[in-house]
């Protein structure tokens, strides 16, 4: 006796079209439980609506249909919720980096505010620091590690930083989206410093806002130092006057950005 719900049914149950089952019982991503040998036709058992809705959910995620089968072929409900949310937690860091472009991109078709450029000659500058070669997409943990690290060290002697912690970037991070990178924090005369960062003549401007629209100050700023002043092949310096540090508002950061010029 014919067992099982005819796909026109199975269907209705799980609200896929009757193409696209047979599309997922071609790629067996979800084959039905009997298939008639003489006519061909599929009948599914009722267990497998679950699984159904699953896919359909998971489609509407664009998650793809590789990652599906997997998730399906887990031995459990414990292994299968673990797989699911690893997929989930991309999708929302994917989320978050699409909110952030698009915000950018409505700032950028705002009207910029001018830039205040200022000149500064800073003295030598006892820091602790850490410095690596990091690539550019990777600098934001680089950071979070790098400054756990450095201010951990202050707050173990009970002290707080000298000034604005800050980093500086080679020419070679910007031309070739990886290079030496220099997280640094001011420490006050009774801390040994692990670096002197050599005094030099900047022009500076202040970024207001995240991280990701910085470069429109660089913009700004590289374009006034080339057109007055002559620029020296040293490494940008940046100061984070407020930053994660102080707010979790990435509109309230407040960066000076540091030129070297003659």
């Amino acid at each position: 006796m014919t067992t099982g719900v005819p796909i026109g049914e199975f269907s209705r149950l799980c609200h896929l079209s009757a193409k696209t089952l047979r599309y997922y019982h071609d790629i067996e991503l979800l084959v039905p439980a009997d298939v008639d040998a003489a006519s061909g036709h599929r009948r599914y058992h009722p267990g497998q609506v679950g699984d159904a809705h699953l896919i359909r959910r998971l489609r509407g995620l664009e998650m793809p249909l590789a990652e599906i089968r997997q998730v399906l072929a887990e031995p459990g409900e414990a292994e299968r919720a673990t797989a699911l949310a690893r997929h989930l937690d991309r999708m929302e860091a994917e989320l978050a980096r699409t909110r952030d472009v698009v915000a950018s991109l409505r700032r950028l078709l705002d009207a910029a505010p001018p830039v205040t450029v200022l000149y500064r000659r800073q003295p030598p500058l006892p820091v602790l620091h850490v410095a690596g070669r990091v690539r550019r997409d990777e600098v934001a943990g680089w950071f979070a590690v790098s400054y756990t690290g450095l201010f951990g060290g202050l707050l173990e002697r009970g002290l707080d930083p000298a000034g604005a912690a800050g980093a500086t970037y080679s020419s070679e991070f910007f031309e070739q989206d990886e290079g030496e990178v220099v997280a640094f924090v001011p420490v006050p005369p009774e801390v040994p410093p692990t670096l002197t960062l050599p005094g030099r003549r900047y022009a500076v401007a202040v970024h207001a806002g995240p991280f990701a629209d910085c470069d429109l100050t660089y913009g700004a700023l590289g374009a006034h130092v080339a057109a007055r002043d002559a620029a020296l092949p040293e490494p940008i310096v940046e100061l984070y006057l407020v930053g994660p540090q102080h707010t979790d508002d990435p509109e309230r950061y407040r960066t000076e950005v540091c030129w070297p010029v003659e």
